[in-house]
């Protein structure tokens, strides 16, 4: 028997192109689990087959727990117990017991057959995608094998992928025996099909393409720092050039635009701007926006946005056809982009200063001639006034020492009052929220600062604004927001 099963493994091995250790585990799993149904189907057993003779042994074992941790005692041992088989054996140890091996002819050779080929097979997959991803192939370039359901099955050498429809180009029509190339997006190692998941509609997929046409990208001349598209439509990239003799703009087209074609060729047509990568993202911004001419622009670094101010003339040009040239520009930078003209920059300008004017009069009790050059100077907070650089006050030649103190003072005075105001109150919040339980002082102290300062007012929150505020999962939110309502309810009683 053990000469026969030597033969069986050498067999398979070769027929699977598979280790001859693979097909050795994949035996001893048919083998356990037999003998686990012969024996108890809990119990943990384990069969050892000696690689040279054959010749396999059975053991059934334990795991060993310290006492009073025993929760299955069909496979695992009290510390206690254990030791008075083996007195050196400690926690996380197995002790083992002979069983009696099974006889391979009577096991139920079907099962056991299956289990065999199951494991070969998971192993073969295993190895083939273990071999193509040594390659480092994310530009995948295949054969259409078949579709189902509206999804691509690509056969790219040995291994099977999977090009989902929402992953296509839209109104790309695929048929069996197409060549096309993708880019891989993912891999599912637990899908029973095709474990390689690819994209076209990636931006990565753009990148890959210019690597491809353009051997300076490959040489490091060139960089294409990153890419945003509208599948099928219109897409945007920005390069970077790590030689300055050398014109990203112009290497990226091509001669004649014959490099860009290839990409929009392959793309279905999809034109492609290619853009100046720049450092400065105020600089980054207008150069996305091309073909449209910025007259200003404002950063917010805060709010991580940008107002962009443009003519009339150029502002159908910035939004692009259904807002894509702005959304294209806004992906590619990573900025939120405003796109205004020059009237509505003014307009907001005037609204944001009379805020800011109603403020400085109001808190630091001065006339709008005072609001306004501060606001002129480039003030907007209280905050400001108060801790800026004296000498950076000082410079403002419409104020003279003894008026910047008195200012920077008043300023001090109401942010301190206010901060003692909001502290109290913060106080009276954590007293009446922390009555409730599931409750702490740090959750209490993050819903006032939002506002919410009541059991009534929390009382009133949906599952899905609380998550959001605190951040806490659906479930706790939910539990809260159940005791906070449960005095509507007793006060109905």
């Amino acid at each position: 028997m053990s000469r026969e099963l030597l033969l069986l493994v050498d067999a398979l091995a070769r027929e699977k192109n598979v280790a001859r250790d693979i097909v050795f585990d994949a035996l001893e799993q048919a083998l356990a689990s037999a003998t686990k149904k012969r024996i108890n189907d809990e119990a943990d057993v384990r069969v050892e087959i000696d690689r040279d003779t054959g010749e396999y042994e059975s053991f059934r074992r334990w795991l060993v727990v310290a006492d009073g941790a025993v929760e299955n005692p069909e496979q695992q041992m009290r510390l206690s117990d254990a030791q008075k088989k083996i007195s050196d054996i400690a926690v996380e140890d197995y002790i083992e017991e002979d069983l009696e091996p099974i006889d391979f002819g009577r096991i139920g050779a079907q099962a056991a057959k299956q289990v065999i080929l199951q494991k070969i097979r998971d192993a073969e997959r295993e190895q083939i995608l273990s071999d193509f991803l040594e390659r480092k192939e994310f530009l995948v370039s295949g054969t259409v094998k078949r579709m189902e359901r509206g999804n691509a099955i690509i056969e790219a050498g040995r291994v099977e992928a999977l090009l989902p429809r929402d992953q296509m180009i839209p109104k790309e029509n695929l048929r069996p025996g197409d060549r096309v190339r993708a880019w891989l997006m993912k891999i599912d190692r637990q899908a029973r099909g095709p474990q390689l998941i690819l994209s076209r509609t990636a931006p990565e997929f753009i990148m890959k393409l210019f690597e491809l046409e353009v051997p300076e990208i490959e040489d490091g001349l060139l960089e294409i720092k990153m890419a945003a598209r509208d599948p099928g439509m219109r897409a945007k990239i920005a390069v970077k050039s790590n030689d300055p003799r050398i014109d990203p703009i112009g290497t990226c087209v091509g001669m004649r635009g014959s490099r860009v074609t290839a990409v929009t060729n392959e793309l279905s047509g999809e034109r492609v701007d290619i853009i100046l990568w720049s450092a400065d993202p105020a600089q980054f911004v207008i150069g996305a926006l091309a073909p449209a001419e910025v007259q200003s622009i404002v950063v917010d670094e805060e709010k991580h946005t940008m107002d962009v101010v443009v003519d009339e003339a150029n502002l159908a040009i910035a939004i692009g056809r259904g807002g894509q040239n702005v959304r294209l520009a806004s992906e590619l930078t990573g900025w939120t982009i405003n796109l205004m003209t020059v009237e509505q920059s003014q307009e907001k300008s005037e609204s944001e200063h009379s805020l800011i004017r109603a403020l400085f009069v109001d808190k630091l009790d001065v006339d709008e001639e005072v609001a306004n050059i501060l606001i002129d100077e480039g003030f907007s907070s209280l905050e400001e006034i108060a801790y800026v650089p004296l000498s950076e006050m000082l410079e403002i030649d419409a104020f003279d020492e003894a008026t910047v103190n008195e200012l920077r003072e008043r300023a001090r005075n109401v942010l301190l009052t206010e901060a003692i105001v909001d502290e109290e109150q913060l106080d009276r919040t954590v007293d009446d929220l922390l009555a409730l339980e599931g409750m702490n002082e740090a959750l209490a102290a993050t819903l006032a600062k939002h506002g919410i300062t009541t059991r009534d007012a929390l009382a009133d929150l949906a599952v899905d604004e609380l998550t959001e505020l605190t951040g806490m999962d659906e479930e706790q939110a939910k539990a809260l927001i159940v005791v906070a309502r449960a005095h509507w309810f007793a006060e109905e009683e």
